[in-house]
């Protein structure tokens, strides 16, 4: 504490419009010890409306009243952003639709980093575009270099909207089914790395059951489970999984060669002026392929 201590008993009742509008009493304490004064984390003021789930929909934030945000040149990168700050996960699918004229909140995404809130990077704008965003609401993997990598956890609590309860996952509790599960429910492709503490040890209470998948499941929660056999889960075993890059070369005389599509809920081409075409040996080493040996732009039908 570096200030005086508030003398009073707040006794808010939730609906007032400030705090100082709150009834007070007298507080019974005479101090206040170090490490007691009160430290507070506001959920961001976005959400997702009009989805299956409250992970799913489109996205809409409040600075004064609710707007949709501007879809132009949403990617993967804002959308994993926005997940994590609404506690949903890692980042399924983006779709941008198109309507009429309408005031909308424009996030600057060139400045968008996960540590800081999005609200800050915002502008109003009028736009005919609008994102729809698919958020994984029962797993996710923290600490990747990319959305396909990272330590894995699972959302146990996901009844309860207002407390997200994630656990990570002991190594001996899971199996390579298992990993194919997460990383297809994650719309990545096959897992390319299984390791104990890949990606940073435990940061978060262990899940108690082991999965065991059978390969063909939607989601890992819809695999079955038994209770595990081990009471904890010693320093460095937490599961950490690298799953392969959504991407894939079709058309060609192998499977190193063909036209370059991505998948984020659904498989489609790749637009030629995306940046990362510049870097074509990026996609062949993700797809374990070699060195890159030519590009070649095509014009598709509209």
């Amino acid at each position: 504490m570096g200030a005086p201590v508030w003398s009073k008993e707040f006794q808010c009742e939730g609906h007032e419009s400030t705090l100082l509008d709150c009834r007070s009493s007298n507080s019974t304490r005479s101090s206040c010890s170090p490490g007691k004064a009160v430290g507070l984390t506001c959920s961001e003021p976005i959400r997702l409306v009009g989805g299956a789930s409250r992970c799913a929909g489109t996205l809409e934030m409040k600075l004064g009243e609710w707007r949709p945000v501007d879809g132009d040149n949403w990617a993967l990168r804002e959308a994993a952003v926005a997940c994590k700050q609404l506690d949903c996960g890692s980042a399924l699918a983006i779709e941008h639709r198109k309507s009429s004229d309408r005031p909308v909140w424009r996030i600057q995404h060139d400045f968008v980093r996960s540590r800081f809130p999005l609200r800050e990077f915002v502008i109003p704008v009028n736009s005919s575009s609008t994102v729809d965003l698919t958020c994984s609401d029962s797993v996710r993997l923290l600490n990747g270099t990319s959305l396909c990598s990272g330590r894995l956890e699972v959302n146990y609590n996901q009844c309860n909207q207002s407390k997200q309860s994630w656990t990570s996952v002991c190594e001996a509790d899971f199996d390579q089914q298992d990993a194919e599960v997460v990383c297809r429910e994650l719309g990545c492709g096959p897992p390319s790395a299984l390791q104990g503490a890949l990606h940073g040890d435990m940061g978060a209470p262990v899940w108690s059951k082991e999965f065991q998948c059978e390969g063909h499941e939607s989601t890992l929660l819809d695999c079955r489970s038994s209770n595990s056999t081990g009471s904890s889960c010693s320093p460095g075993k937490a599961v950490g999984l690298t799953c392969s890059e959504p991407i894939r070369l079709v058309g060609g005389a192998s499977r190193c060669a063909g036209k370059l599509e991505m998948k984020l809920g659904e498989w489609r081409p790749v637009y030629t002026m995306a940046r990362t075409l510049r870097e074509p040996a990026a996609f062949c080493k993700h797809l374990d392929c070699g060195s890159d040996v030519s590009v070649k732009k095509r014009e598709l039908q509209a």
